[in-house]
């Protein structure tokens, strides 16, 4: 999709001069009047993080699943619901937007809410491909909105100490890190996949809003509920979890772009039907280091975490739990381990905070998305096309290059 149909087909134009009179100066102790576009489960988990926030207002939901409309309704009464989140950011009551739609549809609401004057909450990863990345970095580049990636972790204390530890010199040369995540499901199910309630059909669902053009003529209830499952939708697992941790260690030691990915795996755990990869092995290429991520679906021993590795000490964080630094004794003898001390914040509340005191320095903000997305996307072109990528090959790479 080129730039021009992108921003065509979101309907920015009209969306932006309806909604821009809204923009208002906000006080420290000022209502922010949110909106909600995607209700699903994290849809959800956002808006009940909101809501636990001071001076915090929902006054609309939008989901293409009249279902989930409902259910936002019995959780938030009062409340308007549309099926089109257009609609939505037309309203100029609304200050700030959480978009927690499936993947495919995070560019178009980004760009569409930056638009409308919205402040943004945009769950990751940011894209479905490059190009939308690329699009949504323009689009935040030109604006004054307060945008937050919703890669939570970014805001651990274990990441401030983490990045205080490098920042003081106290890893030495740092050549490796290591990453992973392990889950299990019961044999004979696999991860992510969910029931499809009797209502899933094409009464309850906008099908066409979901497709975002992509051609499925025929409704899919099992696509439209277990999305995480096929590329058209998703990036999965690399997109699901890897980007959490990719944030966490970029950020704490401030790498910009790998320059190559490798990534190689394939359905192992469950034969039910996914395309994404349920078990598989990524290494990110940076200028004196790789970055290693490794999952699988079928042993959840060793849950998550990562080792950043240095020629004089590691820094080992489990959980996303507090940091712990480990020093190496043939170059750092004397130096005994240290446990990070330093308090987490909420990222929704830095959000907001962000929000009042009109900073565009969130703890995740536009830069964080992209390189994150980027380095995923990377990796997910590598395993489709079965060959080491290199950062100027996937940003050379088409749009369909994804589907």
């Amino acid at each position: 999709m080129n730039r021009r149909n992108f921003l065509s087909n979101a309907g920015i134009g009209a969306i932006a001069m309806a909604a821009m009179p809204s923009m208002r100066a906000l006080g420290a102790n000022d209502r922010i009047r949110i909106g909600l576009i995607g209700a699903g489960d994290r849809g959800m988990q956002d808006l009940d993080e909101a809501l636990k926030q001071p001076n915090i207002e929902c006054v609309a939901v939008a989901d293409t699943y009249s279902r989930r409309r409902d259910l936002a309704k019995a959780k938030v009464p009062g409340i308007e619901t549309y099926d089109d989140p257009m609609r939505l950011l037309e309203r100029k009551d609304i200050d700030a937007v959480i978009n927690a739609t499936p993947m495919h549809l995070h560019a178009r609401y980004f760009v569409a809410a930056l638009a409308a004057g919205k402040d943004l909450y945009s769950e990751k990863t940011m894209t479905w491909n490059i190009p939308q990345t690329v699009e949504c970095q323009k689009a935040a580049k030109a604006s004054k909105q307060v945008i937050q990636i919703g890669v939570q972790h970014v805001s651990s204390g274990g990441m401030a100490d983490a990045r205080d530890w490098i920042a003081k010199g106290h890893l030495g040369k740092i050549t490796m890190v290591e990453s992973w995540i392990s889950r299990n499901t019961p044999r004979g199910h696999g991860q992510w996949v969910r029931p499809i309630p009797d209502d899933c059909d094409l009464q309850h669902v906008n099908w066409k809003l979901f497709l975002d053009g992509r051609p499925e003529p025929k409704f899919d209830a099992n696509k439209y509920i277990n999305w995480r499952l096929f590329w058209q939708f998703s990036g999965g697992n690399v997109t699901e979890n890897m980007v959490h941790q990719n944030a966490w260690i970029t950020s704490a030691l401030g790498l910009e772009l790998p320059i190559a990915a490798v990534m190689t795996g394939g359905v192992f755990s469950e034969q039910d039907g996914r395309q994404v990869p349920d078990t598989f092995n990524v290494t990110l290429e940076y200028p004196g280091m790789i970055v290693v991520w490794q999952s699988t679906f079928s042993n959840s021993h060793f849950a998550l975490g990562e080792r950043v590795l240095g020629s004089n000490g590691t820094i080992e964080s489990i959980n996303f739990g507090p940091s712990t630094f480990w020093p190496e004794k043939a170059n750092n003898p004397g130096v005994e381990t240290m446990q990070g001390t330093s308090k987490g914040v909420n990222h929704m509340a830095n959000w907001f905070e962000c929000i009042r005191s009109r900073s565009q320095a969130t703890n995740a903000p536009i830069e964080v998305g992209y390189r994150t997305a980027i380095a995923g996307h990377m990796a997910n072109l590598s395993y489709r096309r079965k060959q080491r990528v290199t950062l100027a090959e996937a940003m050379a790479a088409p749009a369909s290059a994804w589907m």
